[in-house]
């Protein structure tokens, strides 16, 4: 019987994290036993403060947000971008952000004729940040494909249902599952920034109106939903989620592709 090594874990910098049990944890569990100590073999520090200064042992920098590496400060890095170095692993937002399981973005036989069915309502979306500096575009856009047809707010933002969805994947599920399309854009267009706000909108058969990482084909099928990235104006995007919209074999066949490469 082996008996597996130890190592010492410590967190810092985090905007709240249980120590003891996160994503970190779980995974470095299946080889090492996990001790939590404050003189660490290891760190793992994020971007809420500067108390890994403090340490003396190796670092690793973990972020969701549009944070490069500083490797005169840490010795390892999981962030979204796309760099080519061995101490940097490329781990987007949307891996631990979002509430659903890879498996469960798996085309399965006979879902596109149960959702082209359902009877959905035309579109959704879901903020909590209003902020016109942080937001501008998404909140924008918002208003012009409100112009065609209503587009049901279910978030703290701009908020049209007459009441405010509970917080949590769950629940955002639970809404936006009653849509036909999900207005799902980034807070920014950052090559390798995916958040939780396309994948969850695919969680739930929507189809996403995206716009933000201009990589994000590297990973996602993009004929499986509708990017700004792909069209020269917002005019043409607009066009283009209005014909899927009128056009109900064309949404059929959007439907139908898999959100995944060859669905795996």
């Amino acid at each position: 019987m082996s008996t597996k090594p130890t190592v010492r874990l410590d967190f810092c910098d985090f905007n709240g994290i249980d120590k003891s049990d996160n994503f970190f944890t779980r995974i470095l569990s299946r080889e090492y036993h996990i001790e939590i100590n404050d003189r660490p073999d290891l760190v793992i520090y994020s971007k809420e403060s500067h108390i890994h200064r403090l340490y003396t042992c190796k670092k690793l920098f973990w972020t969701g947000e549009t944070i490069r590496p500083d490797f005169s400060v840490c010795d390892y890095a999981m962030t979204c971008y796309h760099i080519d170095d061995p101490r940097h692993l490329r781990f987007p937002y949307y891996v631990v952000g979002s509430g659903c399981r890879p498996e469960e973005l798996l085309r399965m036989p006979g879902e596109v004729e149960a959702v082209a069915s359902s009877g959905r309502k035309f579109c959704s979306f879901v903020v909590s940040n209003a902020n016109p500096k942080r937001a501008g575009r998404r909140l924008d856009f918002f208003r012009r494909l409100s112009r065609y047809k209503p587009v049901d707010s279910g978030g703290k933002g701009l908020n049209n249902i007459g009441k405010v969805i509970p917080p949590g994947a769950q629940a955002k599920y639970d809404f936006i599952r009653e849509y036909k399309f999900n207005l799902c854009f980034e807070n920014k267009a950052v090559g390798g920034y995916t958040t939780e706000k396309l994948v969850e909108a695919m969680w739930a058969r929507c189809i996403p109106i995206y716009w933000g990482n201009p990589k994000v084909g590297l990973e996602f099928n993009t004929r499986s939903f509708l990017s700004l990235n792909d069209f020269r104006t917002e005019d043409e995007f607009l066009e283009a989620i209005i014909e899927i919209d009128r056009d109900d074999a064309a949404y059929h066949r959007m439907l139908a592709e898999p959100y995944f490469p060859g669905n795996q």
